[in-house]
C-alpha cells in the first residue's frame, strides 16, 4: 500500500487513495493532523527508545556511536526508559508544559534539516528524531487504513535553508530518506510540496491554466509556476509543465518568532539598559525564541551563557526583568513564549487586539498586542515571501492565470494581501490550506507506485 506523506514543519499528515480520491488518515486521537513535536525525558532517550522498544537499529557506525552514548548517559542519570516516556503531537506539548525544565522537547525538527555546520553525530541525532516521528505516524496510519504501508511519496520544500543550496538540500533529503527506511518504508520518492499542492488543485480544473502555487508552511515558503489541467493530469513525466520554482526558509514559525521578539520580550529586558546606560544585547532576547536555529538555542542554553546572564542581571537598571530572562533559561521557556506569539497571531487575524498571559513561577505577565503591532513585527518575513513570488514569475517569464495559495500561514489576510499586491489583477484561489499538499502527494504516489 502507498501513501502521500507531508512531513511538515508545523504539522504532519498522510493520505491514501480511496475510490480515486485522497483520504487523509487519522494520526492522533480522531485528528488527521499531528503537530510536529516530540517530548522525552532526555535528548538521549530518542535513540534508546528506537532500539529498545521499536527494534529500529542505526544504519551506520555514527548512529551506533550515538546509541551507545545515549544508553550510557541515561544510565548515569538513572533513567530507566519506558516506551510511554516518548510522546508525540499534542501529547508531547502537554508533557512539556507540565514540567518544561525536566522535559526534552523539540518542535519542528524539519527546520533544522539542511542546517550548515552540523557534525555527523548531530545529523544522526536528527535522523533518530525524524525516524521516531515517522514510525509513530506510520503505525497510526496503518491502524486507520487497516493495511501495511510500504511505499510513500514524501513532500519536501524547494529549499530547506538558503536559496540554491544544493548541499543543504541533499543533506536534508538524505536524513528524511534514511529515517523513512528505518521506519519501515520500502519504496520512497520525493516531490516538491508546492508541486504536490498544485496536483490537488489541478484535479478541480476543466481547462488548462498556468498557475502559481504559493505554499506558505510553518518553516518555508515555496512557489512553483506550473502548467496544469486536463492535458497534464495523470502524466508521470511533468518536466515540461514545471516552469519555475523559488523557495526559502521563511514561514509561519518566522512570523511567530518575529512577533515574540518585538512584542513579548520587553518584560524580559529587551530595550532595557545597564547601570552604565548601555543597551542590553539583543542577541540574549533573540536566541531563546529562535527555536528553528540549532546554534541560537545552543548558545542561549549553554553554561557559559548562564554566567553572562547572571552578570547582566547584576549590571541591569531593571534587574527584575533580567531575573525573568534567567527563568526562561532555567525553565526552558523559549518554546512556550513562541507558542503565545502563535496564539496571538491567529487571534489577531480576526480581532484588533489580543492579550497574551504568560505564567511564570512567581508572577503572571500580561502583554496587549494590537493588529498594527503584528503588521510591524512581521514586515521583514512578509517581504521575503513577496520576493519569492516575484522570483518565480520572473524565472518562468509568464504571468499566471491564477494564484493558488495553500499552507497554514496562507490563511493570514496580511500575507494574502501581500501576494495580491505583488501580482495585482490575478485571481487568488485556495483549497484546503492544511491538506492540499498531502492530498497531492497521495495523487503523485498513485502515479509512482500503481
Amino acid at each position: 500500500m502507498f501513501i502521500g506523506f507531508d512531513y511538515g514543519t508545523a504539522n504532519c499528515s498522510v493520505a491514501m487513495m480511496e475510490q480515486g480520491e485522497p483520504r487523509l488518515l487519522t494520526l492522533e486521537n480522531d485528528g488527521i493532523y499531528i503537530p510536529s513535536t516530540l517530548a522525552a525525558p532526555t535528548r538521549e532517550s530518542v535513540a534508546e527508545y528506537l532500539f529498545k522498544f521499536r527494534d529500529i537499529k542505526p544504519l551506520d557506525s555514527v548512529g551506533e556511536q550515538v546509541l551507545r552514548r545515549a544508553i550510557a548517559l541515561n544510565r548515569e542519570e538513572c533513567i530507566d526508559l519506558e516506551a510511554s516516556d516518548l510522546a508525540f503531537g499534542h501529547s508531547a506539548l502537554d508533557l512539556y508544559l507540565q514540567d518544561p525544565s525536566e522535559t526534552y522537547y523539540v518542535k519542528s525538527p524539519k527546520s533544522f534539516l539542511g542546517a550548515s555546520g552540523l557534525r555527523d553525530v548531530q545529523v544522526s541525532f536528527f535522523e533518530d528524531l525524524v525516524c521516531a516521528m515517522m514510525d509513530n505516524i506510520k503505525r497510526n496510519a496503518e491502524t486507520d487504513a487497516q493495511a501495511c504501508i510500504t511505499d510513500t511519496v514524501i513532500g519536501r520544500p524547494v529549499n530547506f535553508h538558503g536559496r540554491d543550496s544544493e548541499a543543504a538540500n541533499q543533506q536534508a533529503e538524505n536524513i528524511l530518506l534514511k529515517a523513512a527506511k528505518r521506519a519501515g518504508f520500502k519504496n520512497i520518492e520525493f516531490q516538491f510540496e508546492p508541486v504536490a499542492a498544485g496536483l490537488e488543485y489541478e484535479a478541480t480544473l476543466t481547462e488548462n491554466k498556468t498557475v502559481l502555487v504559493v505554499d506558505i508552511g510553518g518553516g518555508t515558503t515555496d512557489c512553483s509556476l506550473i502548467e496544469m489541467g486536463p492535458r497534464w493530469r495523470g502524466q508521470s513525466n511533468r518536466a515540461q509543465s514545471l516552469l519555475a520554482h523559488s523557495g526559502q526558509r521563511v514561514g509561519g514559525n518566522d512570523l511567530d518568532i518575529a512577533l515574540a521578539f518585538k512584542q513579548l520580550m520587553t518584560p524580559f529586558g529587551l530595550g532595557s539598559k545597564t547601570t552604565a546606560n548601555i543597551a542590553m544585547p539583543h542577541i540574549q532576547f533573540w536566541n531563546p525564541i529562535a527555536i528553528n536555529s540549532v546554534d541560537a538555542q545552543a548558545d542561549f542554553y549553554s553554561r557559559s551563557n548562564l554566567a553572562t546572564l547572571n552578570q547582566l542581571k547584576k549590571e541591569a537598571q531593571e534587574p527584575e526583568k533580567l531575573a525573568r530572562l534567567l527563568e526562561v533559561f532555567h525553565e526552558t521557556l523559549g518554546y512556550s513564549i513562541v507558542r503565545h506569539a502563535e496564539e496571538a497571531k491567529i487571534a489577531l487575524s480576526e480581532h484588533p487586539q489580543y492579550s497574551v498571559v504568560m505564567n511564570l513561577l512567581s508572577e503572571q505577565l500580561e502583554v496587549d498586542i494590537h493588529f498594527e503591532d503584528m503588521i510591524n513585527a512581521i514586515e521583514s518575513p512578509k517581504q521575503k515571501m513577496a520576493e519569492l513570488v516575484k522570483e518565480a514569475v520572473m524565472q518562468g517569464r509568464v504571468q499566471p492565470d491564477a494564484i493558488f495559495m495553500t499552507g497554514g500561514s496562507a490563511r493570514s489576510p496580511i500575507l494574502r494581501s501581500a501576494v495580491q499586491e505583488t501580482l495585482p489583477n490575478i485571481p487568488v484561489v485556495s483549497g484546503n490550506y492544511f491538506g492540499s499538499v498531502t492530498a497531492g502527494l497521495a495523487r503523485w504516489a498513485e502515479v509512482c507506485f500503481k
